[in-house]
């Protein structure tokens, strides 16, 4: 086929230099043997403002998503008019353009669809824009029914990782226990009950290295490794404030030693093999409609034991449909089991690493992007 596509490059706007999703959809696209048109236009500024209810947010929407929406129409159907273009192939939020333009390119004759991988906690920042695609791929399988409700076309897709990426490094193993993410949610509690055990975890991602999280011993090299960060006399000021007048908002403090800025996508990759145990949560910051907690599925999940990690993840029960549980990738649902699971494989290798091998050969076999687009394109009839 030939696709236009339109999406910005990294998951997370904190996440600077990765162009992680650029690596698993476009390449992904790519290496099906798909004609690939890409769209010339930067859509990290639209993206890094997609959630239009913060006001200033919905200035900057109103101000620049035009110019975008102009110069997708018109590189789209200049493409369209050189060779017939089979296919529209986004990851946009509302932000990035509107329902009307969408619907402008499948008059047009073009089918459109949307991967967005956010609704389980965001599904109102592409709500009045999903209706408008053709086909909108949908990991989260409990909104499949919301996005029906919306009156857009859903298709189940769960998530993949790209082997051209995700693979082994002949690197030394040097870590026992990591986990390489944001800091967000109740994860910080997981990473202490660690090491309150005596298990040595590390972490790395946004916002696990702004002091508002740290322990500060009382050391003038603690002092002197902490004050540089641009929001450090903020962070302690706001810690002292809490401490004194607000202790439920408290955060959980963690050792400096074991938080670590963002690593680059290839060192990201390298920390699965320089891991004894990788790290999985399934937790999301949001609630449901009803206060429940949120679970889904995630990136991470398929890329860890694709990548060669031993993956140890917050259970939930869609993984049960993509792995063997206890064969291929272990689930924690406490944080008590979580600590026990991390203690026995620790002190078990050849069951580690069995455990890690069959997790790798499960993923190269059902769940790479490849794999995944193939079976979307064909279950809607796209050749």
């Amino acid at each position: 086929m030939r696709i236009f596509y339109a999406s910005g490059k990294r998951p997370n706007e904190a996440l600077t230099d990765s162009t992680i999703w650029h690596e698993n959809l476009f390449g992904s696209l790519v290496s099906l043997g798909h004609d690939v048109v890409e769209f010339d236009y930067d859509l990290e500024p639209l993206l890094a403002h997609a959630d239009f209810t913060v006001p200033e947010n919905a200035s900057f929407i109103a101000e620049h998503r035009p110019t975008a929406e102009r110069a997708l129409l018109d590189q789209l159907f200049r493409a369209h008019s050189e060779k017939p273009v089979d296919l529209l192939f986004t990851y946009f939020y509302s932000s990035c353009a509107s329902a009307a333009t969408i619907r402008q390119i499948s008059e047009a004759g073009i089918p459109t669809m949307n991967w967005y991988c956010n609704a389980s906690y965001q599904l109102h920042l592409v709500a009045d824009l999903a209706p408008a695609y053709d086909y909108s791929l949908v990991p989260e399988k409990f909104r499949l029914e919301d996005y029906r409700a919306l009156g857009a076309n859903p298709v189940y897709c769960q998530e993949a990782a790209n082997p051209d990426v995700y693979h082994s490094y002949d690197v030394p193993v040097e870590y026992d226990v990591t986990f390489v993410g944001a800091r967000y949610a109740d994860r910080p509690d997981y990473i202490k009950a660690l090491l309150a055990a005596g298990i040595e975890a590390r972490v790395w991602g946004p916002g696990w290295t702004d002091p508002a999280g740290l322990e500060i011993a009382g050391s003038w090299t603690d002092f002197a490794a902490i004050l540089p960060h641009p929001h450090a006399w903020r962070s302690l000021a706001g810690r002292v404030y809490r401490r004194a007048f607000r202790p439920q908002d408290v955060p959980t403090l963690l050792p400096r030693r074991v938080c670590g800025a963002p690593l680059s996508d290839e060192e990201m990759v390298k920390m699965y093999s320089r891991s004894k145990i990788s790290l999985g949560f399934s937790g999301v910051a949001g609630t449901l409609e009803d206060g429940r907690r949120i679970t889904q599925l995630r990136l991470r999940d398929f890329e860890a034991p694709m990548a060669g990690a031993f993956y140890l993840c917050e259970y939930m029960d869609e993984l049960d449909e993509f792995f063997e549980i206890g064969k291929e990738i272990v689930c924690y649902e406490t944080v008590d089991e979580m600590v026990a699971l991390c203690r026995y494989y620790l002190a078990h290798d050849d069951e580690r690493e069995a455990i890690r091998e069959a997790g790798r050969l499960r993923s190269l076999r059902d769940h790479t992007w490849q794999r995944r687009l193939s079976d979307v394109f064909s279950a809607v009839g796209l050749q």
